[in-house]
């Protein structure tokens, strides 16, 4: 089930549905991608309607962030909870090695793809990690793309987690799920939480919904606009659309 958020359209969302939704994708072999859904992408959707359809044609898109799941819950949607981007990696990752499936890492820096394999092969011995590459900070020539592409499908991952940040690895995702057929997770920053290079928000504190304040200290220069100006805006336009004022 679904519960809109200003122009975003997120899944009620538990580990448990995510799980049981990578699994029949992965077993569909189609392909297919999921997005997490946080107040910076929810005004990235509003002011941007090509990006608001690429996030809400996903295949499944998870409830990151508790301003998201506070929404949900206003609208009577008792069962909405959150789950953060590196928790559900994280448990898809042990679901894998379960299961047998392989999986990819695509995005962030080459240190940050090195020491993802380095945990990996520590904390999943048995997981089976068929591709992980680093493409360049800068926009992929249509024959670096067709390579890229070419490779991730030879390589094959079940699932591909994409840590390009947002709104680059939805728009990625969105325009690669007729190319590639691994089953694709736009996870963010979790590849640096998950690498050990930035320090994860305590579970505490992003449960008042103040995980922004804690990643504004950490980056004040890159995401002071992101948090400083979009979060009153946010505010606004969902006490606009609780009080029917916003469609």
């Amino acid at each position: 089930m679904r519960i809109k958020v200003l122009s975003l359209n997120p899944n009620v969302t538990s580990l448990e549905e995510l799980t049981k939704t990578v699994t029949n994708l992965v077993e569909q072999k189609k392909g297919g991608y999921i997005c997490f859904s946080t107040v910076h992408m929810t005004m990235e959707a509003e002011d941007d309607p090509d990006f608001r359809k690429q996030v809400n044609s996903a295949d499944y898109i998870v409830t990151d962030g508790m301003p998201m799941v506070w929404m949900q819950k206003l609208q009577g949607a008792k069962s909405a909870s959150r789950l953060r981007a590196n928790d559900a990696m994280i448990a898809l990752l042990k679901h894998a090695e379960k299961n047998g499936f392989s999986v990819g890492f695509y995005g962030s820096s080459e240190t940050v793809i090195e020491a993802i394999k380095q945990r990996v092969k520590r904390d999943f011995p048995d997981l089976k990690v068929s591709y992980a590459y680093s493409p360049p900070f800068r926009t992929l020539t249509e024959k670096e793309d067709e390579e890229i592409v070419k490779q991730i499908n030879n390589a094959s991952p079940d699932i591909l987690f994409v840590g390009l940040g947002c709104p680059k690895q939805e728009k990625w995702m969105a325009s690669h799920k007729s190319k590639i057929k691994s089953v694709m997770l736009g996870v963010g920053a979790s590849f640096d939480f998950f690498a050990g290079k930035v320090p994860e928000c305590p579970e505490w504190l992003g449960r008042l919904g103040l995980e922004w304040l804690f990643r504004l200290f950490q980056e004040p220069r890159r995401l002071w606009r992101r948090y400083i100006i979009l979060n009153p805006r946010f505010v606004f336009l969902a006490l606009m659309q609780l009080i029917g004022l916003k469609k």
